[in-house]
């Protein structure tokens, strides 16, 4: 790979993130009144503390104009500044990161993909971001990890992980025909820093490019089944406790890629681990209605 294309492979990803960092420069901006830079990082700051245990972990599930998930992991210490920033605290390094400081990250971050969505229209359209809390890293793996740091360099700046699913990755890299605004006149050109070229028409272009994805790697999912709960019934679930599913022993359990229900079948034993013995296919992009 030459040094030209080594950027463009890496182009869809770093457009994306850097979306994310300017809503977060934004964001942090009007919660402080005062300038908060952000800038995407391909290397890890080298002030970057390891995961543990106590780091705050998110998951954002992405659908519509684009599908695939990415999580996002914060540091305890940087977790709890930008907390009390968003809660108007006292910045106070030395307390611990309380579930109050956890909420506000939550609350922070949804502003923020917000505001990505929004911003993301141009290139993308219409998408959706759904953020939730995690107690841990997603069993996953990363097929692309960028950092965002905000404020200048180190040691008062605050640095957070993002990893990209290989479905997002993949997503991000592929050519999407331009977004055209609602009302736009046909055949205007509208400029566009993020705009991208169209998709190729022709048929041997459209293989190739399908034959380039083959090699990804996709996250699936199985599900059990399901069960809707009172928020004062998810508040008092304690160890032990036992959720009951929608779904009978006997049943089929589902095979989900990115959300989307893909095939049925049987949970089977492998050499000591869970596996799916097929039964039932979905054709590609219907999901059976799910």
């Amino acid at each position: 790979m030459t040094e030209a294309a080594a950027p463009a492979k890496q182009s869809g990803s770093v457009d994306f993130l850097h979306i994310w960092a300017a809503s977060f420069s934004q964001v942090v901006a009007q919660i402080t009144s005062s300038a908060a830079p952000c800038e995407v990082r391909t290397e890890a700051p080298p002030d970057l503390t390891p995961p543990c245990e106590s780091d705050f972990w998110a998951c954002v599930t992405c659908s519509g104009g684009l599908r695939g998930e990415m999580t996002l992991r914060v540091a305890e210490a940087t977790a709890l500044r930008l907390a009390q920033i968003f809660m108007s605290e006292p910045v106070s390094p030395e307390i611990p990161l309380t579930a109050d400081h956890r909420e506000a990250m939550v609350e922070l971050l949804r502003q923020v993909s917000g505001m990505v969505a929004s911003a993301a229209k141009p290139q993308w359209g219409e998408i959706q971001l759904r953020l939730e809390p995690a107690a841990t890293a997603p069993s996953w793996s990363s097929a692309g990890t960028f950092w965002l740091q905000i404020g200048e360099e180190a040691p008062n700046s605050m640095a957070l992980e993002f990893g990209l699913s290989a479905a997002l990755t993949a997503e991000l890299k592929a050519e999407k025909p331009e977004h055209v605004p609602d009302g736009a006149a046909e055949g205007s050109n509208p400029s566009s820093a993020l705009s991208s070229p169209a998709l190729p028409h022709d048929s041997g272009q459209s293989t190739g490019a399908m034959d380039r994805l083959m090699d990804v790697h996709l996250a699936m999912t199985l599900r059990f089944g399901a069960k809707r709960l009172l928020l004062r019934e998810v508040l008092d679930l304690t160890p032990g406790a036992v959720v009951e599913l929608d779904r009978k022993i006997q049943e089929p359990v589902d095979l989900l890629l990115d959300g989307r229900l893909i095939a049925r079948g049987e949970v089977v034993v492998i050499d000591g681990s869970y596996g799916l013995r097929v039964t039932d296919v979905s054709p590609l992009g219907t999901g059976w209605g799910a």
